[in-house]
Formats: C-alpha cells, sequence, structure tokens
C-alpha cells in the first residue's frame, strides 16, 4: 500500500504540474486570455502567437522547470517515486485541476522531465525537437519527434524503468496532438510565426 509520503509527493507534483504558466504570464504582461487566442492552447507555441517572444520563452522555461522540478523534489525525498512524480507533474500539465483538465500538450513539460530523470534521454529530446523545428518550421513536428526521440534514448541507453514512463508520456503527446496530426496530413498546419 502507498505510504502518506508517495501519495502527498505524487499529489505535490500533479499539483505542480497544473500550473498554468502560459495563462498566468500572458495575464500578467498584458496580452490577454491565452485561450482565445491562436489555438486557445497553454503551451509556448500558443504565447508565441501574441507577439511576446519574451513570454514565450518563459514559458517554455517554466513549463520545462516545473517537470524537472517534481523529479528533484522526488529523488531527494523518495528516489524511487521520481520517475512516477515526474509523470504525475506531465499529467497535471496535460489535465490541470485549475481549468477544468482541459491543459497543454507537454513537450516542454516532458523535456524537463527527461532532463532531470535520465540526462541523455532529455539531450536526445531536445536535440531531434530543435532539429525538426528547423527543419520542418512546424513546431508540433519538433514536439512529437522529439517526445518520441526520448523513451528511444532511454532504451538505447539500457533504462528500462525510464522507457516505460517515457513511453507512455510520449503516447499522451500523441494524443494531445491528434489535432495538429490531422492537419499536418491535410497540409493545412501552420509554420511557426503563423497563426
Amino acid at each position: 500500500m502507498p505510504s502518506v509520503t508517495t501519495f502527498l509527493l505524487l499529489i505535490g507534483a500533479y499539483l505542480l504540474g497544473s500550473i498554468p504558466f502560459g495563462i498566468v504570464l500572458t495575464r500578467l504582461g498584458g496580452a490577454g486570455d491565452l485561450r482565445q487566442i491562436g489555438s486557445g492552447n497553454i503551451g509556448a507555441t500558443n504565447v508565441l502567437r501574441t507577439g511576446r517572444k519574451g513570454l514565450a520563452a518563459a514559458t517554455l522555461l517554466l513549463d520545462g522547470g516545473k517537470g524537472a522540478a517534481a523529479v528533484l523534489i522526488a529523488q531527494m525525498v523518495q528516489p524511487d517515486m521520481a520517475l512516477w512524480a515526474g509523470a504525475a507533474a506531465f499529467i497535471g500539465h496535460l489535465y490541470p485541476v485549475w481549468l477544468k483538465f482541459d491543459g497543454g500538450k507537454g513537450v516542454a513539460t516532458m523535456l524537463g522531465i527527461s532532463l532531470a530523470a535520465w540526462w541523455p534521454a532529455g539531450v536526445a529530446f531536445a536535440v531531434v525537437w530543435l532539429a525538426m523545428l528547423a527543419l520542418t518550421r512546424r513546431s508540433s513536428v519538433g514536439g512529437l519527434s522529439g517526445a518520441v526521440a526520448a523513451p528511444i534514448a532511454a532504451a538505447a541507453g539500457g533504462q528500462p524503468d525510464a522507457v516505460l514512463v517515457m513511453l507512455g508520456m510520449a503516447l499522451f503527446v500523441v494524443w494531445k496532438h491528434r489535432g495538429n496530426i490531422t492537419r499536418l496530413l491535410d497540409g493545412t498546419e501552420p509554420r511557426v510565426g503563423e497563426r
């Protein structure tokens, strides 16, 4: 049976992951309600559509940071739960209680978790993400490719626990991008900077 510490750790990680930094920053920055802009998504790509590059960069860092923080805190408190705390933060980002469980797509948060849990997988994620973004200028292609690269890197590095959690997260990322995938297939997916 899970201990009280485990329960509190996972709930705390979920609540941390639930913080919608994109919405908070755009409101504080006077850019309005992010859910009424562009795609309506709460992530950095949609923040970029406000024309505020600094807010978009801050959203990217904070969304990644909250995933990394969940893992690092768990490593100090209960190391065997670090990956699962990261997963709880990831679910918090995708399905935040504060936004009626309608959250982001998880790319930046998964990157932060991957870097903190087993950094080579995080590096593989980042390199593939940036390479595919540069090649296609489509954020969704970069994010999807990076998310898939992380569990592959973990498998290549002999990290079975990381493979399990990262594969689960990658599948969620694909699911949350299903609309993007449809638009990619029919050629209507916008490039970065397009509305």
